[in-house]
């Protein structure tokens, strides 16, 4: 039987060991992040970078989340609308919908959308393909060639991502504020033309640009953490499905934490004020 003392033991060590093994693989997210950026500029300079497959993944990501973003952003602008469209009818301000409805819309509603769509199954696909190959050893395969795997099929899967998040990003915005304008003028009566001079009123261009770059920073942290998972899965099949449970949850973890720090400093440096 243990002592409580050799307990606290077994606890500490496995934390110090937890603690050492989450940095030393955020460490290595972080230098497969610089290789594949500096490597993007390289293979455009040289003219070796990877047209073919990325124009492949573009194409790939963009059918796995178009219809899901066109269904995940029409009840989100619905909710929005009336979730918003009841405490502000409370306080007497129905005129104001088309500001918070539009706001909310486009600073989080959107690039969040984005970034759990690639998150979920962008990020998924990426590190079960990557996994499948690490485990049948071809990303071994490329490295006895003398090809470079981050070349090869990690800056092309980053650039594609980089790609389609803004495009995404901009289709949510559309349909989310359609979705809630429709529910606006119908059910809760507001009129169409309050609606959009308030939301012109509050919303500014640099609020869409905010969401957009949100949207790319989203983007690169979930094709940055699917690849990393991937490229180290271990231990057959199971190790691929570990490797991808890993690198959906930490995508979306490392998601909601970077969008709390980027509108803390969106707020403290661009308030909101009527145009």
């Amino acid at each position: 039987m243990r002592t409580p003392q050799s307990l606290a033991g077994v606890l500490s060590a496995n934390f110090r060991g937890v603690s050492l093994s989450s940095l030393e693989t955020f460490g290595r997210v972080v230098a497969l992040a610089l290789e594949a950026v500096v490597g993007t500029f390289t293979d455009l300079f040289t003219r070796r970078f990877q047209w073919a497959e990325t124009t492949r993944q573009c194409w790939f990501m963009i059918t796995v989340t178009a219809i899901p973003a066109v269904l995940m952003a029409i009840p989100f602008g619905v909710v929005v609308s009336i979730q918003i469209g009841n405490l502000i009818k409370q306080l007497g301000a129905d005129s104001l919908l088309g500001a918070a409805g539009g706001i909310g819309v486009i600073q989080q509603g959107a690039p969040l959308t984005t970034g759990l769509l690639l998150g979920g199954a962008g990020t998924a696909t990426i590190a079960a393909d990557l996994g499948a190959r690490t485990i049948r050893e071809e990303i071994d395969a490329l490295r006895t060639m003398g090809i470079n795997p981050v070349h090869r099929l990690v800056i092309p899967r980053m650039v594609a991502m980089l790609f389609v998040a803004p495009l995404l990003n901009i289709l949510i915005i559309f349909v989310g504020v359609g979705a809630g304008y429709a529910v606006a003028i119908g059910p809760q009566g507001v009129t169409p033309g309050s609606y959009w001079e308030t939301f012109g009123a509050f919303a500014s261009p640099t609020d869409v640009v905010i969401s957009i770059v949100k949207a790319l920073i989203f983007g690169f942290l979930v094709v940055i953490i699917g690849c990393q998972r991937g490229l180290e899965a271990r231990g057959g099949p199971r190790g691929v499905a570990e490797g991808v449970n890993a690198s959906v949850v930490l995508s979306v973890v490392a998601i909601m934490i970077v969008n709390v720090l980027i509108t803390q400093l969106t707020t403290m440096f661009h308030p909101m004020q009527v145009a």
